[in-house]
Protein backbone atom coordinates (compact mmCIF):
# COMPACT_ATOMS: atom_id res chain seq x y z
CA UNK A 1 0.00 0.00 0.00
CA UNK A 2 0.79 3.76 -0.91
CA UNK A 3 0.20 6.31 1.53
CA UNK A 4 0.85 10.23 0.19
CA UNK A 5 1.46 12.57 2.58
CA UNK A 6 0.19 16.08 1.94
CA UNK A 7 1.76 19.02 4.17
CA UNK A 8 0.79 22.56 4.01
CA UNK A 9 3.58 24.70 4.70
CA UNK A 10 3.70 28.00 5.78
CA UNK A 11 6.54 29.81 7.77
CA UNK A 12 7.40 26.54 9.98
CA UNK A 13 10.94 26.99 9.87
CA UNK A 14 11.05 25.36 13.31
CA UNK A 15 9.10 22.66 12.53
CA UNK A 16 9.34 21.54 8.81
CA UNK A 17 12.29 19.34 9.19
CA UNK A 18 11.14 17.36 12.00
CA UNK A 19 7.89 16.80 11.05
CA UNK A 20 9.38 15.20 7.79
CA UNK A 21 11.67 13.36 9.84
CA UNK A 22 9.33 12.08 12.59
CA UNK A 23 7.23 10.86 9.25
CA UNK A 24 10.18 8.83 7.68
CA UNK A 25 10.51 7.43 11.20
CA UNK A 26 7.74 6.31 12.19
CA UNK A 27 5.85 5.81 8.99
CA UNK A 28 5.08 2.06 8.10
CA UNK A 29 3.89 2.25 4.99
CA UNK A 30 5.61 3.00 1.39
CA UNK A 31 5.30 7.06 1.58
CA UNK A 32 4.76 9.51 -1.02
CA UNK A 33 5.31 12.94 0.66
CA UNK A 34 3.95 16.23 -1.15
CA UNK A 35 5.04 19.37 0.35
CA UNK A 36 3.58 22.56 -1.05
CA UNK A 37 5.75 25.68 0.48
CA UNK A 38 2.83 28.82 0.24
CA UNK A 39 5.56 31.35 0.07
CA UNK A 40 7.29 31.12 3.16
CA UNK A 41 9.43 33.90 4.21
CA UNK A 42 10.90 32.74 7.38
CA UNK A 43 13.51 30.33 5.91
CA UNK A 44 11.21 27.05 5.42
CA UNK A 45 12.50 27.14 1.93
CA UNK A 46 15.90 27.28 2.17
CA UNK A 47 15.89 24.43 4.75
CA UNK A 48 13.08 22.44 2.61
CA UNK A 49 15.82 22.69 -0.62
CA UNK A 50 18.40 20.89 1.88
CA UNK A 51 16.59 17.97 2.88
CA UNK A 52 17.63 14.87 1.46
CA UNK A 53 15.40 14.10 -1.97
CA UNK A 54 14.38 10.44 -0.74
CA UNK A 55 12.37 12.01 1.71
CA UNK A 56 10.51 14.29 -0.32
CA UNK A 57 8.62 12.96 -2.99
CA UNK A 58 7.80 16.07 -4.65
CA UNK A 59 8.06 19.86 -3.98
CA UNK A 60 6.09 22.33 -4.76
CA UNK A 61 6.71 26.11 -3.93
CA UNK A 62 4.18 28.25 -4.45
CA UNK A 63 4.40 32.04 -6.64
CA UNK A 64 2.34 33.79 -3.37
CA UNK A 65 0.62 33.18 -0.54
CA UNK A 66 -2.90 31.29 -1.70
CA UNK A 67 -3.62 29.53 1.96
CA UNK A 68 -3.72 26.26 3.47
CA UNK A 69 -6.80 24.71 1.06
CA UNK A 70 -4.89 25.79 -2.22
CA UNK A 71 -2.40 24.24 -1.09
CA UNK A 72 -4.17 20.93 -0.61
CA UNK A 73 -5.87 21.16 -3.55
CA UNK A 74 -2.16 21.12 -5.23
CA UNK A 75 -1.21 17.86 -3.47
CA UNK A 76 -4.51 16.48 -4.27
CA UNK A 77 -3.61 16.90 -8.19
CA UNK A 78 0.05 15.51 -7.67
CA UNK A 79 -1.44 12.28 -5.58
CA UNK A 80 -0.52 8.78 -6.53
CA UNK A 81 -0.89 7.05 -3.69
CA UNK A 82 -3.46 4.58 -2.85
CA UNK A 83 -4.49 6.96 0.49
CA UNK A 84 -3.86 10.29 0.82
CA UNK A 85 -3.63 11.73 4.74
CA UNK A 86 -3.36 15.64 5.03
CA UNK A 87 -0.53 16.73 7.76
CA UNK A 88 0.23 19.90 9.19
CA UNK A 89 3.55 21.11 9.25
CA UNK A 90 3.97 21.87 13.11
CA UNK A 91 4.16 19.46 15.38
CA UNK A 92 0.96 19.39 16.49
CA UNK A 93 -0.31 16.05 15.45
CA UNK A 94 1.70 12.86 15.50
CA UNK A 95 2.79 10.70 12.62
CA UNK A 96 2.74 7.51 14.63
CA UNK A 97 -1.57 7.92 14.64
CA UNK A 98 -1.31 7.17 10.72
CA UNK A 99 -1.81 3.44 11.11
CA UNK A 100 -4.96 4.12 13.76
CA UNK A 101 -6.01 6.59 11.06
CA UNK A 102 -5.17 4.48 8.06
CA UNK A 103 -6.47 0.96 9.15
CA UNK A 104 -10.49 1.48 8.68
CA UNK A 105 -9.64 2.02 5.16
CA UNK A 106 -7.29 -0.85 5.28
CA UNK A 107 -9.80 -3.16 6.91
CA UNK A 108 -12.34 -1.83 3.48
CA UNK A 109 -14.67 -0.63 6.33
CA UNK A 110 -13.90 2.92 5.79
CA UNK A 111 -13.33 5.28 2.84
CA UNK A 112 -12.80 8.52 4.85
CA UNK A 113 -11.41 8.42 8.47
CA UNK A 114 -11.69 11.72 10.19
CA UNK A 115 -8.99 12.04 13.23
CA UNK A 116 -10.66 13.22 16.36
CA UNK A 117 -9.21 15.97 19.36
CA UNK A 118 -11.86 15.25 21.74
CA UNK A 119 -11.90 11.27 21.72
CA UNK A 120 -10.31 8.51 23.17
CA UNK A 121 -7.27 8.51 25.91
CA UNK A 122 -5.06 9.82 23.67
CA UNK A 123 -2.63 12.23 25.46
CA UNK A 124 -3.97 16.26 24.48
CA UNK A 125 -2.62 19.30 25.58
CA UNK A 126 -4.70 21.14 27.86
CA UNK A 127 -5.17 25.06 26.10
CA UNK A 128 -7.13 27.43 25.05
CA UNK A 129 -10.79 27.10 26.50
CA UNK A 130 -12.31 29.38 23.62
CA UNK A 131 -11.16 27.72 21.15
CA UNK A 132 -11.91 24.01 22.29
CA UNK A 133 -15.78 25.66 22.29
CA UNK A 134 -15.21 27.28 18.85
CA UNK A 135 -14.94 24.08 17.85
CA UNK A 136 -17.30 22.14 19.23
CA UNK A 137 -19.10 24.86 17.70
CA UNK A 138 -18.48 24.57 14.17
CA UNK A 139 -18.99 20.82 14.47
CA UNK A 140 -22.29 20.83 15.72
CA UNK A 141 -23.41 23.66 13.35
CA UNK A 142 -21.49 21.18 10.63
CA UNK A 143 -23.32 17.63 11.49
CA UNK A 144 -26.73 20.03 11.97
CA UNK A 145 -26.04 20.67 7.99
CA UNK A 146 -25.04 17.30 7.27
CA UNK A 147 -26.35 15.01 9.56
CA UNK A 148 -23.55 13.19 10.49
CA UNK A 149 -22.28 12.87 13.96
CA UNK A 150 -18.62 13.88 14.18
CA UNK A 151 -16.43 15.47 17.08
CA UNK A 152 -14.16 17.35 15.73
CA UNK A 153 -14.89 18.32 11.64
CA UNK A 154 -12.20 20.78 12.04
CA UNK A 155 -9.11 18.87 12.68
CA UNK A 156 -6.59 18.23 10.67
CA UNK A 157 -5.90 14.50 10.54
CA UNK A 158 -8.54 13.25 7.35
CA UNK A 159 -7.29 10.31 5.78
CA UNK A 160 -9.51 9.65 2.18
CA UNK A 161 -8.97 6.45 -0.12
CA UNK A 162 -7.62 8.78 -3.14
CA UNK A 163 -10.10 8.18 -5.73
CA UNK A 164 -12.70 9.37 -3.42
CA UNK A 165 -11.16 13.02 -2.75
CA UNK A 166 -9.88 13.31 -6.48
CA UNK A 167 -13.67 13.15 -7.51
CA UNK A 168 -14.53 16.15 -5.13
CA UNK A 169 -14.52 19.58 -6.58
CA UNK A 170 -13.19 21.85 -4.12
CA UNK A 171 -12.76 25.65 -4.21
CA UNK A 172 -11.68 26.73 -0.83
CA UNK A 173 -8.51 28.19 -0.40
CA UNK A 174 -7.73 28.98 2.57
CA UNK A 175 -8.92 27.42 6.10
CA UNK A 176 -12.66 26.67 4.81
CA UNK A 177 -11.42 23.52 3.17
CA UNK A 178 -12.78 21.60 6.49
CA UNK A 179 -16.18 22.60 6.36
CA UNK A 180 -16.62 22.39 2.45
CA UNK A 181 -14.68 19.00 1.90
CA UNK A 182 -16.95 17.75 5.01
CA UNK A 183 -19.87 19.04 3.45
CA UNK A 184 -19.12 17.29 0.09
CA UNK A 185 -18.39 14.08 1.56
CA UNK A 186 -21.69 13.88 3.32
CA UNK A 187 -23.56 13.95 0.28
CA UNK A 188 -21.94 11.33 -1.15
CA UNK A 189 -22.46 7.21 -0.16
CA UNK A 190 -19.39 6.87 1.71
CA UNK A 191 -18.27 5.72 4.40
CA UNK A 192 -17.00 7.79 7.39
CA UNK A 193 -15.33 6.69 10.58
CA UNK A 194 -13.91 8.99 13.38
CA UNK A 195 -10.45 8.01 15.58
CA UNK A 196 -9.20 9.64 18.52
CA UNK A 197 -5.79 10.77 17.66
CA UNK A 198 -2.83 12.99 19.99
CA UNK A 199 -2.67 16.24 19.79
CA UNK A 200 0.10 18.82 21.13
CA UNK A 201 -1.75 21.87 20.76
CA UNK A 202 0.76 24.94 20.49
CA UNK A 203 0.67 28.86 21.55
CA UNK A 204 0.68 31.83 19.16
CA UNK A 205 3.56 33.01 20.32
CA UNK A 206 4.66 29.22 18.84
CA UNK A 207 3.53 30.24 15.77
CA UNK A 208 0.10 28.85 15.85
CA UNK A 209 -2.21 31.15 12.90
CA UNK A 210 -6.02 29.95 12.60
CA UNK A 211 -7.97 33.14 14.41
CA UNK A 212 -11.23 34.03 15.01
CA UNK A 213 -12.09 35.77 11.55
CA UNK A 214 -11.63 31.76 9.99
CA UNK A 215 -14.44 30.96 12.51
CA UNK A 216 -16.25 33.52 10.97
CA UNK A 217 -15.50 32.07 7.43
CA UNK A 218 -16.14 28.55 8.61
CA UNK A 219 -19.51 29.16 9.46
CA UNK A 220 -19.96 30.58 5.78
CA UNK A 221 -18.81 27.67 4.12
CA UNK A 222 -20.80 25.51 6.45
CA UNK A 223 -24.16 26.87 5.43
CA UNK A 224 -22.65 27.94 1.89
CA UNK A 225 -21.58 24.21 0.63
CA UNK A 226 -24.54 22.42 2.36
CA UNK A 227 -27.22 24.56 1.38
CA UNK A 228 -26.41 26.52 -1.69
CA UNK A 229 -23.43 24.42 -3.48
CA UNK A 230 -23.73 21.11 -5.71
Amino acid sequence: MKLTIIIPCFNEVNTIKQIIDKIVEVSPYENEIIIIDDFSTDGSREILSQIEKAKISKLILNEKNYGKGYCIKKGIEETTGDILIIQDADLEYDPSDYTKMIEPIKKNNADVVYGSRFIGSEEKRVLYYWHTLGNKFLTTLSNMFTNINLTDMECCYKAFKTEIIKEIDLKENRFGFEPEVTAKLSKKNIRIYEVGIKYFGRKYSDGKKITWKDGFAAIYCIIYYNLFSR
